[in-house]
């Protein structure tokens, strides 16, 4: 009986956690109507991952090429070092 309700439980708890990996995820794929600026993220304002970390909050340096923030879109053009990542 112990080991039914372990089991059970067990499951519960690994369904909840792959629901809300999935919702997590879809809520940080992309923001419609901005774009990821790179280059122009103050030190730990960053908004997502790169090589270097993978959260959102740890730039250590201030312009670093690799970080990015999302801006609205035909922003990141007009700001000093910025590049749209991505595009080509």
């Amino acid at each position: 009986m112990k080991d039914t309700k372990s089991v059970m439980s067990t499951a519960i708890a690994g369904a909840l956690a792959l629901s809300l990996a999935a919702a997590s995820s879809s809520a940080v794929a992309g923001k419609p109507g901005f774009e990821k600026c790179q280059g122009v993220a103050k030190a730990g304002m960053n908004d997502c991952g790169t090589s270097k970390h993978s959260c959102a909050g740890q730039a250590s340096t201030d312009g670093d090429a690799e970080e990015w923030v999302y801006v609205p879109e035909g922003t990141c053009s007009k700001i000093v070092g910025g590049k749209v990542k991505g595009k080509k």
